[in-house]
């Protein structure tokens, strides 16, 4: 599937349709810099989607808000595709097509078939958020909004990561 040929429709069945993790015990990944969690997420459905749920927090003092939670599609002939990222305030943003700018907020960032069709990077869109302020609330927000089941505060203690750390 060519990613020119994505509508938002479909954008908006891979985001809302019901999702479970089928790796909830899988460990986070210390980097240079950084570390990271990924997850594999299967639709509950019939349509045979498959994701990587990935979270990514940089580990340099003072960085805490420099982190990125999203959701890649990856399609049935090899390619993948971020759909949404959860981002944290460290960085400031450009919506290119719309030619604005966000400052240093939290922001979301949705693949949209607009920036699709204006040959710009997929999930350039963002917009600002108040919804979370710490990686664990961006993916707490991300679960809920993609509809992803499967991670219960138990296991994600395991995994060094508390979602539902308050």
């Amino acid at each position: 599937m060519a990613f020119e040929s994505i509508t938002d429709e479909f954008i908006e069945e891979l985001i809302s349709c019901r999702k479970m993790v089928s790796n909830p015990k899988t460990r986070e990944v210390v980097k240079p810099g950084h570390k990271q969690i990924n997850y594999i997420v299967k639709a509950l459905d019939d349509s045979g989607h498959i994701f990587e749920l990935f979270a990514r927090q940089n580990l340099a003092d003072g960085m805490a808000d420099d982190f990125s939670c999203g959701l890649r599609w990856l399609a049935p002939n090899g390619e993948s595709l971020i759909i949404c990222r959860y981002n944290g305030s460290s960085h400031p943003h450009r919506n290119k097509v719309e030619n604005n700018s966000l400052g240093l907020v939290y922001h979301i960032h949705r693949v949209t078939e607009r920036y699709i069709a204006a040959n710009q990077k997929p999930d350039g869109f963002a917009s600002e958020t108040d919804r979370y302020l710490t990686q664990q609330e961006a993916l707490h927000c991300l679960l809920k909004d993609c509809r992803i089941e499967g991670l219960t505060s138990g296991e994600v203690a395991q995994n060094q990561i508390d979602l539902f750390e308050e």
